[in-house]
Protein backbone atom coordinates (compact mmCIF):
# COMPACT_ATOMS: atom_id res chain seq x y z
CA UNK A 1 0.00 0.00 0.00
CA UNK A 2 2.71 2.44 0.90
CA UNK A 3 3.94 2.05 -3.01
CA UNK A 4 0.35 4.17 -3.49
CA UNK A 5 1.10 6.91 -1.49
CA UNK A 6 2.65 10.16 -3.00
CA UNK A 7 5.92 11.01 -2.62
CA UNK A 8 5.09 13.99 -0.43
CA UNK A 9 3.35 11.53 2.04
CA UNK A 10 6.40 8.72 2.08
CA UNK A 11 8.77 11.60 2.42
CA UNK A 12 7.36 14.38 4.88
CA UNK A 13 4.30 13.25 6.22
CA UNK A 14 4.89 9.72 7.54
CA UNK A 15 7.93 10.60 9.19
CA UNK A 16 6.76 13.64 10.82
CA UNK A 17 3.40 10.80 11.76
CA UNK A 18 6.68 8.70 13.18
CA UNK A 19 8.27 11.18 15.04
CA UNK A 20 5.56 12.86 17.13
CA UNK A 21 4.67 9.13 17.78
CA UNK A 22 8.07 8.73 19.41
CA UNK A 23 7.97 12.00 21.59
CA UNK A 24 4.16 11.46 22.12
CA UNK A 25 5.89 8.05 23.70
CA UNK A 26 9.09 9.94 25.30
CA UNK A 27 6.25 12.60 26.57
CA UNK A 28 4.57 9.89 28.82
CA UNK A 29 8.14 8.33 30.15
CA UNK A 30 8.76 11.61 31.32
CA UNK A 31 5.12 12.20 32.99
CA UNK A 32 5.81 8.56 34.63
CA UNK A 33 9.07 9.91 35.76
CA UNK A 34 7.14 12.71 37.48
CA UNK A 35 8.54 15.74 35.73
CA UNK A 36 6.35 17.95 33.22
CA UNK A 37 6.63 16.91 29.64
CA UNK A 38 6.05 19.99 28.19
CA UNK A 39 8.16 21.98 30.17
CA UNK A 40 11.05 19.27 29.29
CA UNK A 41 10.34 19.67 26.27
CA UNK A 42 10.64 23.67 26.50
CA UNK A 43 14.53 23.15 28.29
CA UNK A 44 15.47 20.71 25.73
CA UNK A 45 14.23 23.02 22.54
CA UNK A 46 15.68 26.13 24.29
CA UNK A 47 18.85 24.63 25.27
CA UNK A 48 19.49 22.89 21.93
CA UNK A 49 18.38 25.62 19.49
CA UNK A 50 17.33 28.82 20.99
CA UNK A 51 20.32 29.38 22.44
CA UNK A 52 23.17 30.52 20.61
CA UNK A 53 25.83 27.93 22.26
CA UNK A 54 23.27 25.42 22.92
CA UNK A 55 22.79 25.90 18.27
CA UNK A 56 26.50 25.71 17.40
CA UNK A 57 26.86 22.80 19.52
CA UNK A 58 23.70 20.94 17.66
CA UNK A 59 25.00 21.68 14.56
CA UNK A 60 28.74 20.66 15.90
CA UNK A 61 27.04 17.02 16.86
CA UNK A 62 24.94 17.47 13.28
CA UNK A 63 28.31 17.68 11.15
CA UNK A 64 29.59 14.06 12.60
CA UNK A 65 25.64 12.52 11.82
CA UNK A 66 25.90 13.91 8.59
CA UNK A 67 28.74 12.14 7.28
CA UNK A 68 28.10 8.86 9.19
CA UNK A 69 24.03 9.51 8.07
CA UNK A 70 25.36 9.38 4.52
CA UNK A 71 27.55 6.22 5.04
CA UNK A 72 24.54 4.22 5.49
CA UNK A 73 22.42 5.98 3.13
CA UNK A 74 24.59 5.23 0.19
CA UNK A 75 24.70 1.80 1.56
CA UNK A 76 21.20 1.13 1.70
CA UNK A 77 20.18 2.56 -1.61
CA UNK A 78 22.23 -0.36 -3.08
CA UNK A 79 20.48 -2.80 -0.85
CA UNK A 80 23.35 -3.27 1.60
CA UNK A 81 22.62 -2.65 5.07
CA UNK A 82 25.75 -1.10 6.62
CA UNK A 83 25.90 -1.41 10.30
CA UNK A 84 29.15 -1.13 10.33
CA UNK A 85 29.74 2.81 10.28
CA UNK A 86 30.74 2.84 14.38
CA UNK A 87 33.76 1.10 13.31
CA UNK A 88 34.39 2.52 10.10
CA UNK A 89 34.38 6.23 11.90
CA UNK A 90 36.88 4.28 14.45
CA UNK A 91 39.23 3.38 11.90
CA UNK A 92 39.21 6.68 10.08
CA UNK A 93 40.07 8.59 13.24
CA UNK A 94 43.19 6.25 13.41
CA UNK A 95 44.48 6.92 9.73
CA UNK A 96 43.55 10.89 10.35
CA UNK A 97 45.65 10.58 13.40
CA UNK A 98 48.77 8.50 12.13
CA UNK A 99 48.71 11.65 9.51
CA UNK A 100 49.03 14.13 12.41
CA UNK A 101 51.22 12.05 14.05
CA UNK A 102 53.49 11.96 10.59
CA UNK A 103 53.18 15.22 9.58
CA UNK A 104 52.13 17.96 11.73
CA UNK A 105 55.31 18.77 12.44
CA UNK A 106 56.17 19.81 8.90
CA UNK A 107 54.03 20.17 6.51
CA UNK A 108 51.73 23.21 7.12
CA UNK A 109 48.14 24.22 7.46
CA UNK A 110 47.00 23.96 4.10
CA UNK A 111 48.54 20.65 3.35
CA UNK A 112 47.96 18.87 7.03
CA UNK A 113 44.10 19.10 7.34
CA UNK A 114 43.98 17.63 3.39
CA UNK A 115 45.73 14.95 4.95
CA UNK A 116 44.29 13.97 7.64
CA UNK A 117 40.76 13.67 5.72
CA UNK A 118 42.44 11.72 3.21
CA UNK A 119 43.72 9.20 6.36
CA UNK A 120 40.12 9.52 7.57
CA UNK A 121 38.58 8.33 4.33
CA UNK A 122 41.26 5.86 3.11
CA UNK A 123 41.00 3.93 6.22
CA UNK A 124 36.89 3.77 6.38
CA UNK A 125 36.82 2.88 3.40
CA UNK A 126 39.29 0.39 3.67
CA UNK A 127 37.96 -1.23 6.87
CA UNK A 128 34.18 -1.77 5.00
CA UNK A 129 35.96 -3.07 2.01
CA UNK A 130 36.64 -6.72 3.82
CA UNK A 131 32.54 -6.66 4.02
CA UNK A 132 32.08 -5.67 0.71
CA UNK A 133 34.17 -7.81 -0.74
CA UNK A 134 32.92 -10.99 1.43
CA UNK A 135 29.39 -9.75 0.80
CA UNK A 136 30.27 -10.02 -2.96
CA UNK A 137 32.78 -12.52 -3.93
CA UNK A 138 31.38 -15.25 -1.04
CA UNK A 139 27.87 -14.39 -0.03
CA UNK A 140 28.57 -13.42 3.73
CA UNK A 141 25.25 -10.95 4.83
CA UNK A 142 26.92 -7.54 5.35
CA UNK A 143 24.88 -6.79 8.48
CA UNK A 144 26.61 -9.95 9.48
CA UNK A 145 29.97 -9.00 8.36
CA UNK A 146 29.81 -5.01 10.01
CA UNK A 147 28.74 -5.61 13.06
CA UNK A 148 31.26 -7.72 13.85
CA UNK A 149 33.67 -5.43 12.30
CA UNK A 150 32.62 -3.60 14.82
CA UNK A 151 33.82 -4.73 17.59
CA UNK A 152 37.01 -5.60 15.71
CA UNK A 153 37.77 -1.98 15.43
CA UNK A 154 37.36 -1.37 18.92
CA UNK A 155 39.46 -4.02 20.46
CA UNK A 156 42.24 -3.22 17.77
CA UNK A 157 41.72 0.58 18.66
CA UNK A 158 41.94 -0.39 22.58
CA UNK A 159 45.17 -2.37 21.68
CA UNK A 160 47.07 0.47 19.06
CA UNK A 161 46.45 3.53 21.44
CA UNK A 162 47.82 1.29 24.48
CA UNK A 163 50.23 -0.45 22.89
CA UNK A 164 51.88 2.53 20.42
CA UNK A 165 50.10 6.02 20.59
CA UNK A 166 50.43 7.01 24.87
CA UNK A 167 53.20 8.97 25.17
CA UNK A 168 55.64 7.89 27.42
CA UNK A 169 54.99 8.93 31.29
CA UNK A 170 51.04 9.52 30.57
CA UNK A 171 48.14 7.90 32.16
CA UNK A 172 45.43 8.86 29.95
CA UNK A 173 44.37 6.28 27.18
CA UNK A 174 45.12 8.55 24.02
CA UNK A 175 47.31 9.77 21.71
CA UNK A 176 49.74 13.35 22.04
CA UNK A 177 47.79 16.58 21.34
CA UNK A 178 48.26 17.36 17.53
CA UNK A 179 50.15 20.45 16.43
CA UNK A 180 47.80 23.85 16.31
CA UNK A 181 47.90 23.69 12.68
CA UNK A 182 46.15 20.76 12.17
CA UNK A 183 43.20 22.30 14.20
CA UNK A 184 40.00 22.95 12.05
CA UNK A 185 38.77 26.65 12.18
CA UNK A 186 36.11 27.03 14.42
CA UNK A 187 33.15 29.28 13.10
CA UNK A 188 33.14 31.26 16.39
CA UNK A 189 36.07 32.74 15.32
CA UNK A 190 33.69 34.88 12.60
CA UNK A 191 30.66 34.84 15.18
CA UNK A 192 31.42 35.45 18.18
CA UNK A 193 27.67 34.93 19.69
CA UNK A 194 28.97 31.51 19.19
CA UNK A 195 30.94 31.38 21.67
CA UNK A 196 33.29 28.99 23.08
CA UNK A 197 32.04 26.15 21.43
CA UNK A 198 33.43 23.25 18.98
CA UNK A 199 31.65 23.92 15.81
CA UNK A 200 33.95 24.52 13.12
CA UNK A 201 34.06 24.44 9.01
CA UNK A 202 33.59 20.77 9.39
CA UNK A 203 29.35 21.58 9.22
CA UNK A 204 29.92 23.54 5.34
CA UNK A 205 32.23 20.15 4.54
CA UNK A 206 28.70 18.22 5.74
CA UNK A 207 26.69 19.95 3.33
CA UNK A 208 29.25 19.78 0.38
CA UNK A 209 28.91 15.97 0.83
CA UNK A 210 25.49 15.90 1.04
CA UNK A 211 25.30 17.70 -2.37
CA UNK A 212 27.75 15.44 -3.93
CA UNK A 213 25.65 12.51 -2.45
CA UNK A 214 22.07 13.87 -3.97
CA UNK A 215 23.77 14.98 -7.69
CA UNK A 216 25.79 11.39 -7.42
CA UNK A 217 22.48 9.50 -6.64
CA UNK A 218 19.68 11.39 -8.53
CA UNK A 219 21.65 13.06 -11.01
CA UNK A 220 24.40 10.42 -12.76
CA UNK A 221 24.47 7.37 -14.68
CA UNK A 222 26.48 5.76 -11.60
CA UNK A 223 23.93 6.46 -9.24
CA UNK A 224 20.89 5.43 -11.65
CA UNK A 225 23.16 2.04 -11.07
CA UNK A 226 23.37 1.86 -7.84
CA UNK A 227 20.07 2.24 -7.11
CA UNK A 228 18.82 -0.01 -9.94
CA UNK A 229 21.04 -2.90 -7.70
CA UNK A 230 19.41 -2.09 -4.81
CA UNK A 231 15.74 -2.12 -6.41
CA UNK A 232 16.77 -5.70 -8.27
CA UNK A 233 19.74 -6.85 -8.88
CA UNK A 234 18.92 -9.43 -11.40
CA UNK A 235 17.35 -7.07 -13.16
CA UNK A 236 20.56 -4.59 -12.85
CA UNK A 237 22.73 -7.29 -13.90
CA UNK A 238 20.52 -8.13 -17.14
CA UNK A 239 21.22 -4.27 -17.99
CA UNK A 240 25.08 -4.44 -17.63
CA UNK A 241 26.01 -3.75 -14.29
CA UNK A 242 28.88 -5.47 -12.64
CA UNK A 243 26.83 -6.30 -9.31
CA UNK A 244 30.01 -7.42 -7.48
CA UNK A 245 32.02 -4.51 -8.76
CA UNK A 246 29.16 -2.10 -7.61
CA UNK A 247 29.02 -3.76 -4.02
CA UNK A 248 32.61 -3.23 -3.40
CA UNK A 249 32.71 0.45 -4.93
CA UNK A 250 29.44 1.16 -2.25
CA UNK A 251 31.12 -0.20 0.59
CA UNK A 252 34.38 1.55 -0.15
CA UNK A 253 32.19 5.49 -0.65
CA UNK A 254 29.94 4.12 2.12
CA UNK A 255 33.14 3.20 4.64
CA UNK A 256 35.07 6.65 3.27
CA UNK A 257 32.47 8.72 4.44
CA UNK A 258 31.78 7.20 8.04
CA UNK A 259 35.99 7.87 8.25
CA UNK A 260 35.30 11.27 7.59
CA UNK A 261 33.22 11.50 10.11
CA UNK A 262 36.27 11.13 12.63
CA UNK A 263 37.23 14.58 11.30
CA UNK A 264 35.14 16.91 12.89
CA UNK A 265 35.04 15.01 15.85
CA UNK A 266 39.01 15.41 15.98
CA UNK A 267 41.00 17.81 14.08
CA UNK A 268 37.53 19.82 15.33
CA UNK A 269 37.60 19.43 18.73
CA UNK A 270 39.26 17.13 20.75
CA UNK A 271 42.96 17.40 18.93
CA UNK A 272 43.90 14.22 19.86
CA UNK A 273 43.00 10.51 19.07
CA UNK A 274 41.25 8.50 22.04
CA UNK A 275 38.92 5.75 23.04
CA UNK A 276 35.28 5.96 22.19
CA UNK A 277 35.88 9.18 20.55
CA UNK A 278 32.92 7.81 18.38
CA UNK A 279 30.33 8.04 20.88
CA UNK A 280 27.74 6.09 18.94
CA UNK A 281 27.62 8.37 15.57
CA UNK A 282 27.82 5.35 13.60
CA UNK A 283 24.87 4.11 14.93
CA UNK A 284 22.86 7.67 15.20
CA UNK A 285 23.95 6.81 11.35
CA UNK A 286 21.28 4.33 10.81
CA UNK A 287 18.30 6.31 12.27
CA UNK A 288 19.37 9.12 10.57
CA UNK A 289 19.06 7.06 7.37
CA UNK A 290 15.72 5.43 7.85
CA UNK A 291 14.43 8.93 8.90
CA UNK A 292 15.62 10.73 6.62
CA UNK A 293 14.78 8.41 3.48
CA UNK A 294 18.61 8.39 2.08
CA UNK A 295 17.68 12.05 0.92
CA UNK A 296 19.97 14.60 1.31
CA UNK A 297 17.50 17.11 2.61
CA UNK A 298 15.87 14.53 5.15
CA UNK A 299 19.79 13.04 5.88
CA UNK A 300 20.53 17.26 7.23
CA UNK A 301 16.92 17.30 9.00
CA UNK A 302 17.31 14.58 10.73
CA UNK A 303 21.32 14.49 11.88
CA UNK A 304 20.13 18.39 13.16
CA UNK A 305 17.28 16.90 15.11
CA UNK A 306 19.55 14.03 16.71
CA UNK A 307 22.34 16.67 17.57
CA UNK A 308 19.52 18.56 19.13
CA UNK A 309 18.81 16.04 21.43
CA UNK A 310 22.22 15.21 22.15
CA UNK A 311 22.97 18.70 23.36
CA UNK A 312 19.80 19.23 25.04
CA UNK A 313 19.58 15.82 26.68
CA UNK A 314 22.32 16.53 28.35
CA UNK A 315 20.93 20.16 30.08
CA UNK A 316 17.74 18.65 30.55
CA UNK A 317 19.46 15.70 33.12
CA UNK A 318 21.28 18.64 34.90
CA UNK A 319 17.55 20.43 35.18
CA UNK A 320 15.36 17.48 35.71
CA UNK A 321 17.06 15.50 38.42
CA UNK A 322 14.51 12.53 37.97
CA UNK A 323 15.25 12.28 34.04
CA UNK A 324 18.07 10.87 33.64
CA UNK A 325 20.63 11.26 30.71
CA UNK A 326 20.17 7.84 29.40
CA UNK A 327 16.93 9.35 28.14
CA UNK A 328 18.61 10.34 24.81
CA UNK A 329 19.19 7.33 24.13
CA UNK A 330 15.51 5.92 24.90
CA UNK A 331 14.30 8.78 22.72
CA UNK A 332 16.83 7.61 19.54
CA UNK A 333 15.78 4.30 20.26
CA UNK A 334 11.98 5.47 19.82
CA UNK A 335 12.94 6.82 16.69
CA UNK A 336 14.41 4.27 15.03
CA UNK A 337 11.90 2.22 16.41
CA UNK A 338 9.01 4.32 14.52
CA UNK A 339 10.82 5.27 11.79
CA UNK A 340 12.59 2.04 10.64
CA UNK A 341 10.56 -0.96 12.06
CA UNK A 342 6.95 0.51 12.02
CA UNK A 343 7.89 3.07 8.99
CA UNK A 344 4.38 2.35 7.69
CA UNK A 345 2.46 2.31 10.78
CA UNK A 346 0.35 5.29 9.87
CA UNK A 347 0.48 4.22 5.73
CA UNK A 348 -2.81 2.27 5.67
CA UNK A 349 -4.84 5.78 7.54
CA UNK A 350 -3.11 8.16 5.16
CA UNK A 351 -4.28 6.64 2.38
CA UNK A 352 -7.89 6.05 3.57
CA UNK A 353 -8.02 9.84 4.15
CA UNK A 354 -6.46 10.79 0.85
CA UNK A 355 -8.61 8.00 -0.74
CA UNK A 356 -11.69 9.88 1.16
CA UNK A 357 -10.45 13.63 -0.24
CA UNK A 358 -10.08 12.69 -3.71
CA UNK A 359 -13.55 10.59 -3.89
Amino acid sequence: MNNDLPRWATGIVLPLLNLLSALLVTALVIHLLGEDPVESMQILINSAVVNPEGLAYTLFYASTFVFTGLAVSVAMQAGLFNIGAEGQMYLGGLGLTIAMLAFDASLPWFLLIPAGMVGAALFGALWAFIPGYLQAKRGSHVVVTTIMFNFIAASLMNFVIVKYLIPPGEQNTASRVFAPGAELPRLSDWLPVLGDTPLNISFFLALVALAVYGVMVSRSSWGYKLRATGLNQHAAHYAGVKISAMIIATMLISGALAGLGAVNSIMGSTHYLSLNFVGGAGFIGIAIALMGRQHPVGIFLSAVLFGALTQGGFDLSLEKPNIPPEMVILIQGLIILFCGAMEYLYAPALMKLIKGKQA
